[in-house]
């Protein structure tokens, strides 16, 4: 069971919202707060990224399940 910064359970397809700024290598914007992401698949990351996405303007991305919430 995968829960999102505030507690909610998490499932595939699900929408959520980036909670804080993200870093990226390679890009000097990063992901900023408040990016909606649609359609989320959860893996199991070995490395702590449980959550699989696309997000517009920067491809496929891994995310930890940490930095956001179920919109």
């Amino acid at each position: 069971m995968v829960k999102d910064a505030v507690g909610n359970v998490l499932a595939d397809g699900d929408t959520v919202t980036v909670t804080r700024t993200l870093k990226v290598k390679g890009s000097p914007s990063g992901i900023k707060a408040g990016t909606k992401v649609r359609g989320i698949r959860l893996v199991d990351g070995a490395d702590g990224h449980d959550i699989d996405c696309r997000i517009d303007g920067f491809g496929a991305m891994q995310l930890k399940s940490s930095v956001v919430k179920k919109a």
